[in-house]
């Protein structure tokens, strides 16, 4: 029984380093829309949606690597 339990961890931590990798992407690409270049020649930052998607994605990927590392 404590192996499925494992193995669920692991594959919880895959499909989160997944979804962190893809938000990540995502908000790398939304930065190179024409506002938030625009926004980032004005201010100096990135949007908040861009940083979202980038604070977001980087959670959930260091959450996935640390189940998928969790010591069985």
């Amino acid at each position: 029984m404590a192996k499925k339990s494992s193995m669920g961890v692991e594959l919880l931590g895959i499909v989160l380093i997944i979804v962190g990798i893809g938000l990540m992407l995502w908000g790398n690409h939304k930065s190179g829309s024409f506002i938030s270049q625009l926004n980032f020649n004005i201010t100096g930052s990135h949007t908040d949606a861009v940083m979202k998607f980038y604070i977001g994605g980087a959670v959930s990927f260091i959450a996935g690597v640390l189940l998928y590392l969790k010591k069985k």
